[in-house]
């Protein structure tokens, strides 16, 4: 048999042997297998979406830093939002607000909204609450009577004359049906704007009322959480308190507070809802004798109420 050429006369080339790919392929895809492995380890120890992001601290002004529930808190926040919390605790109730202001501070929670509106007002700040957390019903307390409507006319009562808790006292003893206010009374109020009256108010420092009323010189008088507990005043001898879910009551809800810039941080508004976990609930409870009542505002709601209470003050102030 002949052997066949090309024209040129040299024997043909058989096509060169296809080389065996299998090996590549089969490493190829272990290659892959073991990718996704990893993809899935990755996702699985991923924190979740509520603590993931880069470790932050967040620094808060506080008048109360020695309270268990801040541990409670601190603990709540490191674990949900890998955050650290730096408690700033500050004695004199006129320096967290500045410090905000000037960026010391992140966020502060010491206050209640009309302490906020006098600050705004007062300083031509704009600091705004994020987040509620509780109201501390304001009570009327008497040694001889067991109720507001047992007050004998021209009975003296004391209410605190600063220009925080005076209004305040003015609106408890409205409620109480023991008087009334010219146009219903603002978080602004004095005694000058008592319209009518069956008893006969007498304004004295927040640290007097008590005294008063344990000496006999008042029938009742509207005394501050720590100032009653100082002068042994008990819970039955409170014979009337504001409601704290009232609409008068709206301006004494304490708040989280930031800078304006920082009004929709979603960080931020995350933390004040932390406060409202059960865990920190019960501490606050224990810490104030059950009588925090809390308030879960939407930041919207309480930057409404802060505008009417510093269109309040703007009026009060003229």
């Amino acid at each position: 048999m002949s052997v066949p050429t090309t024209p040129n006369g040299s024997p043909p080339q058989l096509p060169a042997r296809e080389r065996n790919r299998r090996p590549l392929i089969i490493g190829i895809i272990a290659a892959i297998v073991v990718i996704a492995i990893v993809v899935v380890i990755i996702v699985v120890n991923r924190p979740s979406s509520s603590t993931a992001g880069e470790a932050k601290t967040v620094s808060i002004g506080v008048a109360d830093g020695s309270e268990p529930y801040w541990k409670t808190y601190s603990k709540l926040a490191k674990e949900k939002y890998n955050v650290t919390i730096k408690l700033v605790n500050f004695s004199n109730y006129t320096q967290p607000n500045p410090a905000l202001s000037q960026g010391q501070l992140d966020l502060n929670e010491f206050q209640h909204i009309q302490y906020l509106a006098n600050y705004n007002v007062t300083t031509g700040d704009d600091l705004q609450p994020i987040g509620a957390t509780a109201v501390y019903p304001l009570p009327l307390y008497s040694t001889e009577y067991t109720d507001a409507s047992d007050l004998p006319a021209d009975a003296k009562v004391a209410v605190p004359n600063d220009a925080v808790n005076e209004a305040r006292g003015l609106l408890v003893l409205q409620a109480a049906g023991v008087l009334t206010l010219k146009d219903g009374g603002t978080a602004f109020s004095t005694v000058t704007d008592i319209e009518t009256h069956k008893v006969d108010v007498t304004a004295l420092s927040a640290d007097q009322t008590a005294g008063a009323l344990k000496s006999g010189s008042v029938a009742a008088a509207i005394v501050n959480q720590n100032f009653a507990t100082q002068a042994g005043l008990t819970a039955k001898q409170a014979i009337f308190k504001d409601d704290p879910s009232s609409s008068s009551a709206a301006p004494y809800v304490n708040v989280f507070v930031a800078a304006k810039k920082d009004s929709d941080n979603e960080l931020y508004l995350n933390l004040a809802k932390l406060y409202h976990t059960a865990s920190v609930e019960k501490g606050v409870q224990e810490a104030n004798n059950d009588t925090a009542v809390f308030r879960q505002t939407s930041a919207a709601d309480l930057q409404k109420e802060l505008a009417t209470v510093e269109s309040d003050a703007k009026a009060a102030s003229k």
